[in-house]
């Protein structure tokens, strides 16, 4: 669970898939949970409530930027299909990665790296099998360099055999470790032995695609509800593409529908907090986030409810806009900016919702040793607020440039809350580094994204939330030329960390634990790569009559399969 302290060979055995940020996310696009209790509804509890009218209505603060599991990098991307679609893997109301479309384990050759998998019988929404093709399609797709997707490398390199080989050239993506030797029998060869490697099977890069259908639909695939198809709990409906309102139908051709209640779940994209409230308290929907003076007023509210969560949100210092250097190539000009600003006042005071302060990148409460030690402890707090090394590093910064003043461009959400924020780290920066001039840029999520794939801005409030249970979920994205690099960030040091982590120390704990720490430290306070400003905390109200919402610490945000509506006054 989010706030379990998970021993470390442990949290390797628990890695899956997410956010934001995965997964760049937006700031509040992620919504409320019921209470822990909610969770383990009974069998009797959920036949009673079947006898009510089983819809949910929610509220998301974002578009859905797509829905092609190869190409999504978003929370509300990987939120949705998390419960329209269904991999190998799923995770569990325990938050344990569990067979789903595997029928059972798999088997596994004695060198671990040949993993068998025989599917059960299940069905896509349009009433046809679900195939091991289906797999073998999906993972070569996403790894296909023309359909350009960015998790595919990043979720597969050093996992599936040839996967990193691909990714250089050197190697064709049909190569991939991955083949149907029947309808019902897939093989994935590993590049080499992956501990984890059964829990990365309920990430959503990892879901089946019909070749068919996604063939027949071109490029108009998954451009709109009626161009996808379904094979987990839900069916996605009403969704044009670009539109504020979606529903989520029961799936009747799931395997497991017995076990999902809610026969409908409406969502409507609502940017400002205030009219979310408003939508809540008449009734018309059953969850809502809470941020800001909204927090404040129902901080006694008998249906408020907190949750902790994972991720990060920094500041992304782009060195290269469209082809040409910037101000922020020079680390003093990055450091001064990072340290110029009150983290405590802006989550306290603007955002309210208990999110925190952050003076790492990787987040508290998240990765622990063999000790049961926070990864936070060890790096301990860096780049914190402090106004005269601000402007030390700025002068500084200044005259390595030649200039006495500077004009920098903030890229934000379009959101009530980002607004708020923006406007706070606006005056901040301006007020203590002498000569500085921001503008904003406050755009919806879908166009931030292809901003950030374009590297067509100078800062951006980014955010992050992790894919797996470990530090390397975070520290793998500056990786020079990776997918997720998007401001042309690069050290050598860094870079032979990274390989380290993950090849010669992948089984030496302790060292790798403290290679981890070295890398954060290089990107957070030597080089200034990023700037944490929060790790994000949630607060919102949740009709008592809601249950059985589980909340995922990574992956995707929230399952609805075992949701149900219980006492709700008709």
């Amino acid at each position: 669970m989010k706030n379990s302290k998970l021993v470390w060979l442990l949290s390797l055995l628990l890695v899956v898939g997410l956010f934001l940020a995965a997964c760049g996310g937006d700031e509040d696009a992620k919504d409320t949970t019921t209470d822990t209790d909610d969770k383990d509804a009974t069998t009797e509890e959920t036949e009673v409530a079947a006898d009510e009218e089983q819809v949910l209505n929610l509220i998301q603060t974002a578009e859905i930027p797509t829905m092609d599991s190869a190409l999504v990098t978003d929370a509300v991307g990987f939120d949705l299909l998390n419960n329209v679609n269904e991999g190998l893997y799923r995770l569990n109301q325990e938050n344990v990665a569990v067979p789903a479309i595997s029928d059972g384990e798999p088997t596994v050759s004695e060198d671990g790296l040949v993993y068998t998998f025989t599917l059960r019988d299940s069905n896509w929404s349009d009433g046809t099998p679900v195939t091991a093709n289906d797999f073998e399609f999906a993972w070569k797709r996403a790894m296909n360099p023309d359909t350009a997707s960015e998790y595919g490398p990043y979720m597969m390199n050093g996992v599936l055999k040839n996967a990193t080989a691909i990714s250089n050239g050197e190697a064709e993506y049909t190569e991939l470790g991955v083949k149907a030797l029947d309808e019902k029998t897939l093989e994935v060869t590993l590049e080499k032995p992956i501990p984890y490697f059964l829990s990365l099977m309920s990430f959503g890069t990892y879901l089946p695609q019909k070749e068919e259908f996604v063939t027949a639909q071109g490029e108009n695939y998954a451009k709109n509800s009626d161009a996808v198809l379904y094979n987990g709990p839900f069916t996605l409906a009403n969704w044009d593409g670009t539109g504020l309102s979606w529903q989520l139908l029961k799936n009747e051709q799931y395997w497991d529908k017995e076990n999902v209640k809610l026969t409908e779940i409406n969502y409507d994209v609502v940017k400002e907090n205030s009219t979310a409230v408003n939508l809540y308290t008449n009734g018309e929907k059953d969850r809502t986030s809470l941020t800001g003076e909204y927090a404040m007023q129902y901080a006694a509210d008998p249906e408020l409810l907190l949750e902790a969560d994972t991720s990060t949100f920094y500041f992304k210092y782009n060195q290269e806009r469209l082809g040409e250097k910037t101000p922020l190539a020079n680390v003093n000009i990055r450091e001064a900016i990072t340290k110029a600003f009150n983290k405590e006042d802006l989550a306290s005071v603007v955002l309210a919702n208990g999110s925190t302060a952050a003076y790492s990148f990787v987040p508290s409460e998240f990765a622990f040793d063999e000790d049961g030690n926070d990864f936070r402890e060890v790096n301990g707090d860096m780049a914190v607020f402090n106004v005269d090394e601000a402007k030390a590093a700025w002068d500084k910064g200044l005259k390595e440039l030649g200039v006495t003043e500077l004009t920098l461009e903030i890229l934000g959400g379009d959101t009530e809350t980002s607004k708020k924020m923006d406007e706070y780290l606006k005056s901040q920066l301006e007020t203590n580094l002498p000569g500085l001039t921001i503008t904003l840029k406050e755009v919806p999520f879908n166009v931030r994204l292809d901003l950030d794939t374009n590297q067509d801005y100078d800062i951006q409030v980014a955010g992050w939330g992790p894919d797996y249970q470990d530090p390397f979920s975070f520290l793998s994205l500056w990786e020079t030329g990776g997918g997720n690099n998007q401001m042309s960030y690069s050290n050598p040091e860094y870079d032979q960390l990274l390989q380290d982590i993950n090849g010669s120390l992948a089984l030496d704990l302790p060292a790798r634990w403290e290679a981890m720490a070295k890398a954060e430290k290089i990107i957070v306070d030597q080089d200034y790569a990023v700037g944490p400003i929060y790790q994000r905390g949630l607060m919102f109200l949740v009709k008592p009559y809601v249950k059985g919402i589980v909340a995922h610490p990574f992956g995707g945000d929230y399952s609805y399969k075992w949701a149900y509506i219980e006492g709700k006054t008709k």
